[in-house]
């Protein structure tokens, strides 16, 4: 499922998305030390990922701003995340780093945490090129 055709629900992106990154061999190549929480905000919707040893421990659906403690947040409006959930993204929705450059991505919090786990992070970002994204 590809955003340029349809736009899952987000109960249908959560399945999609955790099963994606829990079976996609890169993220298992690289994640063996990937824990960490970081908050998607797409907008519409946020999703607070907690990942341990590279999977998916919890995938929270607009959780309260005190529910679900992350490290740090990706957020961008719904046309920037539609950007990237297409098959072959345009330029400047390819990745994280144009995105904040050229688009209305920005990075906040212990940036550090995501520099660490970098590779996986920017893996599952790409993940939404075939998944989707649910704005």
């Amino acid at each position: 499922m590809t955003a340029a055709t349809t736009t899952p629900t987000v109960e249908e992106w959560v399945r999609s998305f955790t099963d994606a990154s829990d079976r996609d061999p890169e993220i298992q190549a690289h994640g063996k030390y990937f824990t960490c929480g970081y908050l998607l905000d797409m907008a519409d919707h946020h999703f607070v990922v907690r990942m341990t040893s590279g999977k998916v421990a919890e995938l929270a659906i607009d959780p309260g701003p005190l529910d679900v403690g992350y490290q740090f947040a990706i957020r961008a409006g719904a046309e920037t995340w539609r950007g990237f959930g297409t098959e072959v993204p345009a330029p400047m929705f390819h990745g994280i780093w144009a995105a904040t450059f050229r688009r209305d991505m920005k990075l906040e919090g212990d940036v550090l945490v995501l520099m660490q786990n970098l590779r996986c992070i920017t893996r599952q970002i790409e993940l939404l090129r075939t998944v989707g994204v649910p704005v």
